[in-house]
This record gives structure tokens, sequence and C-alpha cells, in this order.
């Protein structure tokens, strides 16, 4: 098996860095129009930021306010408002969900993607990856494209005026990064790309994690005074470039199908993305019978952060024995990332391992 390594085509991180927008799309030879999707909190913040910067560069662009869910609905809409335009770029800008609905609107049309988040809450702005969801908010499927992002631009002055909880669920995520990507090395199975892990992913997911540990909660305190600072910088480095290249060139495991379980559970959909794959991790180091110091470091820093540890910190308050396996039976259904760990599942299984992260997490 061949190893694959995938990234963006260029990647941009700063202060300010949306007024560098249409200048960057020049560099790379975007001449528009341009659709820009994006949430409503992208709009107030960016609204004269996009027109001062594409109108420095002669782009015409044209905005898609995003619906609220990465449905198969939203993809297509936004594949229509695209293509009656005529538009040689997608511009996604938002959280995880409005980046991934962009992306994949832009691969189905085979036009040039940018990924400009305003949030660190995911791994999802470097990747080719598209995670589309029902229209109730349960898990639907992934939608691997071609290629990844042609630009990745990260304004962290943005980034520093969103909610706290928003940067520390993008910890979560980016908590799975190097956990899940050491499972598929060792276990030599294909990545998100369809290849091996590079010995470089594999280094970038175990860096991903020690920056959170040194970084996590000096970034906390600069969210709080809303202004980056060093290690806000880092960590969002972190949560965005560093995992995002760890599980697309190394591989996602448990940790991830576990959230996609848990979305079954209505009780979840106010959570995060993030929030739920850290009680992922927690579930798949059981499975893995991790040591105890390494269960500890991990409980030790999603308490220290604010993720949550247990199902009642995701809203699941005394679950059934039913509930459980139902959480279970949809981990394991037919092509999840649960079959990158290296012994046989079964639901029943994954709801007796989630038991018992849930009680240590409480304990």
């Amino acid at each position: 098996m061949l190893s694959v390594f995938s990234a963006p085509g260029r990647y941009v991180q700063g202060a300010d860095a949306t007024q560098s927008l249409g200048a960057e799309l020049k560099h790379l030879g975007f001449d528009g129009p341009a659709l820009i999707v994006a949430s409503h909190s992208a709009q107030r913040l960016l609204s004269p930021t996009w027109k001062a910067t594409f109108g420095q560069s002669s782009i015409s662009y044209m905005i898609h306010s995003f619906g609220g869910e990465c449905s198969a609905e939203e993809i297509l809409e936004i594949q229509n408002s695209a293509a009656s335009a005529s538009c040689s770029v997608i511009v996604g800008a938002g959280g995880g969900k409005v980046i991934d609905a962009a992306r994949a609107a832009a691969a189905a049309l085979k036009i040039a993607f940018v990924s400009t988040p305003t949030l660190a809450s995911s791994d999802a702005p470097c990747s080719a990856l598209s995670v589309v969801y029902n229209l109730d908010g349960s898990f639907s499927e992934y939608r691997i494209h071609r290629r990844n992002p042609d630009l990745v631009l990260v304004d962290t002055s943005i980034i520093a005026q969103a909610p706290e909880r928003l940067i520390v669920a993008g910890m979560g995520d980016a908590l799975a990064t190097w956990f899940e990507a050491r499972t598929c090395a060792a276990g030599k199975v294909k990545n998100m790309r369809g290849g091996a892990s590079t010995h470089s992913a594999l280094a970038l997911a175990e860096l991903c994690y020690k920056t959170l540990l040194t970084d996590g909660i000096p970034a906390i305190q600069s969210i709080r005074q809303k202004k980056p600072n060093d290690s806000l910088e880092r960590l969002i480095e972190a949560n965005t470039l560093l995992s995002g290249l760890g599980f697309e060139s190394s591989g996602l495991a448990a940790a991830h199908a576990v959230h996609n379980g848990l979305t079954v559970m209505p009780q979840t959909h106010e959570y995060y993305h993030g929030e739920k794959v850290a009680f992922g991790v927690i579930t798949q180091l059981v499975l893995e019978g991790a040591p105890k110091h390494e269960m500890t470091e991990v409980l030790q820093f999603a308490r220290s952060v604010g993720l949550p540890t247990n199902l009642r910190g995701l809203g699941i308050i005394n679950p059934t024995a039913q509930d459980l396996l139902a959480i279970g039976t949809r981990t394991c259904a037919p092509g999840e990332t649960i079959y990158n760990e290296p012994f046989a599942v079964d639901p029943t299984i994954i709801a007796d391992a989630i038991a018992m992260a849930d009680a240590i997490g409480s304990a």
C-alpha cells in the first residue's frame, strides 16, 4: 500500500487575515465570480471586510446564507446558487458545517474552494472531507472529495471573538487526532485519502496533542480577553492545521465512530461535534485498554478546559441498556471507522465500553 499525505494548497493564518482574501485569490489565479457561503455571524463580522478586499482585487462576489445544517439538500442549494452565477470559486465562511457544505458543493461543480473559518471549533477547514447530516441532525455520511481546499485563510482576530465553548469544542476534535492516528498507523490501515500514513502525518498528530496540553488553558484566557496571544495562535493552528492534516493523512478510528453513534440520541444534537468526539476518545481508550496514566492525562486535560467526560455532559441522563445498544449499533454501521481498531467489535462491546467510559469520566 502506498503512503499518501494530503494538505491544502496554501495555508494563511494571523490577525486580520481576511483583509488579504482578495489578494490571496488573485495570487492563486482566481478572478471570480465568487460565491461566499456564510453563516449569519460570519456575515455580521466580515461583510465590510469582504466588500473592501474583493473591491481592491476587482473580484465580483455574492453571498449565500447558510441554512444551518450540512445536509444533502443544503449542498444542492449551494450548487445551484454557484452554477446560476457561473462562479469559479466557492468560499466557505463560518464553522465546520458551513465549510463542509460549501466544500461539497464546490467539489460537485469541480470548481475551486477556499476555506475561511471564523471558529476553531473543528478540524474541518483543511480537509477534503465533508461530514453530511440528515435534516434531523443525525449523521448521514462522509463525502470524500478529490482534493483539499485551494486556500485556507484563518483570521485569528475573528476567532478570538468567538464564544469560549466553541474553541474548547475544537480542542475536543483535535484531542482525538493523535490517538486515532497512532491506532491507524500501527494497524497499517488506509487513511482518509486511501493510503498508508506517513511519518510526517503521525508527527503532526502527536504535535497536535502536545500543543493542546501546553497551550489549551492559556488560549482560553486569551479568548476571555478577546485578543489573540501566542498560545491562542498555536492552539488555533493545532485545532485547524495540525488536527486536519493529522486525521486526514493518518486516519480515524473509534473516537469519531462513537461520535456518529451518539448522534442517534436527540439529546446530543445541541452539543458540538468536538464535545461528542472528546467522549469518543475516552471510549476509545477504554476499548484499547490504555494505561492508567494516559487515561488520567486525557481526563485531566478535558476537565481543565471544560470538555465533557461523561454522558451527562452530553445531555444523556440515566441511559438505558437499549440506549447504549442503539449508540453501539450506529457506531458499528458498515464502513464506519470503528473497524480501524485492531480487534473485532460489535454493538454490545461498544455499549459496554461507553458505559465504562461514562463511569470513569464521572468518577
